[in-house]
């Protein structure tokens, strides 16, 4: 396993020098270009894997193998997180203790919103995940929170991610210094190295997508949430972003932090705004 590491990385360090080259991290020595940085990331992508379609980055695994891609296909015929999107529909519906719901406290019911999430609430200063919004929601009125790694959770996020299925994704950078900070701190985030191992979020899915990892066949980060809650056979049932995030430190070794901590929030905020104009997949399959 160590020496298959050590190829891994060796045979993939010319793709993180002409991806740090191409990456426009900062304009001036106090303006973040968001818009250049993710055009950038993109583009890295679309070069590296010429033949695969933009919007099948979406699909993670998939769009890097042509045999997983047909077996997965097969599978969503009769697909595995179909239990977790009747959960999440009936819960959506269901009334809290005081007879609001959560359609009460989102833009549109809450239908069809997947892909405005995260956004950056000029207010709190703040990123606001859709886990986030949803517990807060359910904490306004009277019930208790969720975890934010468990099934009702995932059951939750992945209705509302079912309603969002092919809008593009939509995440706005106010005009405001934190959330160009958050986008910054969510960017330095992915690529710092960590851990037992000295694996940064972008060594497996900006380095190796398509490279297998024992039998896994790794992702790319573009479009890496917009499929996210996922089902995997790995964990025989759903996870939310946060358990992703949680468990992608545990497998490098290193610490994870609390899930929706301001860390992981501001990762999914710079994961999210990179894949702007890809669909949203959710809730996703993986092995």
């Amino acid at each position: 396993m160590k020496t298959r590491s050590a190829l891994l990385l060796g045979s993939l360090s010319a793709a993180l020098v002409a991806f740090a080259l191409a990456a426009p991290r900062v304009v001036a020595a106090d303006k973040v270009d968001p818009v250049a940085a993710a055009k950038a990331f993109r583009n890295f992508f679309f070069q590296k894997f010429p033949d695969v379609k933009h919007e099948d980055f979406v699909n993670g695994p998939y769009s890097m193998n042509a045999d997983l891609k047909r077996q997965w296909q097969e599978k969503e015929e009769f697909p595995p997180y179909e239990f977790a999107l009747e959960a999440g529909k009936e819960m959506f519906a269901t009334p809290f203790k005081n007879g609001k719901t959560y359609a009460d406290c989102f833009p549109n019911g809450g239908i069809g919103v997947r892909q405005n999430y995260p956004y950056f609430d000029t207010k709190e200063g703040k990123v606001i995940t859709l886990e986030l919004a949803l517990n807060r929601c359910r904490e306004a009125n009277g019930e208790a929170p969720y975890s934010y790694v468990k099934d009702e959770m995932a059951s939750l996020t992945a209705y509302m991610a079912y309603t969002s299925r092919g809008k593009p994704m939509d995440i706005k950078i106010p005009d405001d210094p934190r959330a160009l900070a958050a986008f910054e701190n969510g960017k330095r985030y992915f690529y710092t190295r960590r851990g037992q191992m000295n694996f940064s979020c972008a060594s497996c899915h900006v380095q190796s997508p398509g490279e297998r990892i024992r039998a896994e066949i790794l992702a790319p980060a573009l479009g890496i949430v917009n499929a996210m809650p996922i089902y995997r056979s790995e964990w025989s049932g759903m996870g939310t972003t946060s358990r992703r995030f949680v468990t992608c430190n545990s497998q490098t070794r290193a610490v994870p932090l609390e899930p929706q901590a301001d860390e992981y929030r501001d990762v999914e905020y710079f994961l999210s705004y990179v894949a702007n104009g890809l669909p949203i997949s959710g809730p996703g399959a993986r092995p």
